[in-house]
């Protein structure tokens, strides 16, 4: 396997790699402490752990349910919508405001009647949002260090068969392989600071669709679901390759303000 005999590993790589693994771990943990502490009163651990929880069944087991059989398995369906770069967006952004935001309704709804106060509602978000990068995004980049690690020790042979790299599965993870030398200081930062608005992006919505939950507002769980939709528009897009990086970075930065901002309202109403 040639191309795998090509790979330089960056000298940033490692490092850089290490420093976001610490980071991705501190940015939930910090969130956690600095909230908890300073509502210690008016916050209850049971709805950081709803919010983790919330975001597993819905994101990580029903939507999963649906991708497997709308994008994974082979069939019409998939077939047409991973063909159609529309079809795709669409399906991708409706999906995650639809799934996220109705398992934030339910739960908020109808098992977190205790305790409710506007400070939990924001540890919820913590929540939410921490477990997403504890359990989805972590990994990923563990994989990368330990991949960096392997290719840079030179011995190309033995990184492969440590990952259970072989012929049929390589050219499913020269990608990876790729991302991991190409990490640098650069990625790590823009990495971090996607990792911090999507913690604001979590709670904001949070508190909005709580809002809407404590002063039966029906209009507010539609308005979650629409700015999420919004939100991951550009990511999707750059999952088809129809947008560059950066525009994905500015794009999450201007929906974050705004959700922010409407929960801002809502959280001093409260």
């Amino acid at each position: 396997m040639t191309e795998f005999e090509n790979i330089v590993i960056g000298k940033s790589s490692v490092p850089a790699l290490i420093m976001t693994v610490i980071l991705m771990i501190a940015i939930p943990v910090i969130f956690f402490i600095y909230w908890h502490r300073k509502h210690a009163e008016q916050t209850n651990i049971s709805w950081l752990i709803a919010g983790a929880v919330g975001f597993i069944v819905s994101a990580r087991v029903l939507e999963l349910g649906v991708h497997y059989v709308c994008i994974i398995t082979n069939n019409p369906i998939s077939r047409f919508i991973n063909g159609n770069t529309a079809a795709f967006v669409l399906y991708g952004i409706i999906m995650a405001g639809v799934f996220e935001e109705c398992g934030r309704y339910i739960v908020l709804k109808t098992i977190m009647k205790k305790n409710r106060t506007r400070e939990n509602a924001v540890l919820y978000g913590i929540g939410h949002g921490g477990i997403e990068i504890l359990a989805v995004l972590l990994p990923a980049i563990i994989l990368y260090l330990v991949v960096a690690i392997l290719f840079s020790a030179g011995d190309t042979e033995n990184a492969l068969k440590t990952l259970n790299i072989t012929e049929e599965t390589a050219a499913a993870a020269l990608p990876s392989v790729q991302a991991a030398a190409a990490f640098d200081y650069a990625m790590m930062a823009m990495n971090v600071i996607e990792r911090l608005l999507a913690m604001l992006f979590h709670i904001g919505l949070t508190v909005i669709v709580y809002y809407g939950v404590i002063n039966a507002k029906k209009a507010y769980l539609p308005m979650a679901v629409l700015l999420h939709m919004l939100m991951d528009t550009f990511p999707a897009l750059y999952q088809r390759g129809a947008v560059p990086l950066w525009s994905v970075e500015v794009w999450a930065a201007v929906w974050t303000a705004v959700i922010v901002f409407i929960a801002g309202k809502r959280y001093r109403k409260m």
